[in-house]
């Protein structure tokens, strides 16, 4: 028995249910609130971030509080790979700049398994930081908000 209310779309996935999924943590990432992203995962949900290896909500919480401390100007874009029923694969860029000013874009694929009432139970995040320019960056939305409907995805804009 759980406490917990499904979050839907819940498994099995259609393609248009994963879409919609890779959109809905899109969205809540750029909120840049680790209380509510954390409210997308299981409450024991296994995470490989880089290098780091962590598992629960408040160590979502924490993870994400620190992340956002240092990466200012944060804007995040994903996309789906592909999906089968429970799983999802999603490559994603975001753009953020260090205390210096210096800006980078970070390039990524995660895997994602979810249980039957649609909460994250693992992510695996493979992500790798380059240095770019500011007159070089292409996410331009206000921070803290949801990419514009209208904004180009990472395929339209060639990356």
């Amino acid at each position: 028995m759980t406490d917990r209310l499904p979050r839907a779309p819940i498994p099995p996935f259609t393609r248009a249910d994963a879409i919609k999924k890779v959109r809905m943590a899109e969205d809540a990432w750029n909120t840049r609130d680790p209380s509510k992203v954390a409210m997308a995962y299981t409450p024991d949900t296994k995470w490989r971030n880089r290098s780091e290896f962590f598992s629960g909500r408040d160590e979502v919480v924490g993870f994400l509080t620190r992340k956002w401390a240092n990466e200012s100007g944060y804007r995040l874009i994903k996309e789906i790979w592909t999906h089968g029923d429970s799983r999802i694969a999603v490559r994603f860029c975001y753009e953020w700049h260090d205390a210096s000013g210096q800006w980078f874009r970070a390039y990524g694929n995660e895997n994602w398994e979810f249980d039957t009432l649609g909460y994250m139970a693992v992510r695996h995040a493979s992500i790798n930081d380059v240095p770019i320019r500011e007159k070089d960056r292409l996410f331009h939305w206000p921070e803290g908000t949801p990419r514009p409907e209208n904004h180009p995805s990472l395929t339209e804009l060639g990356l």
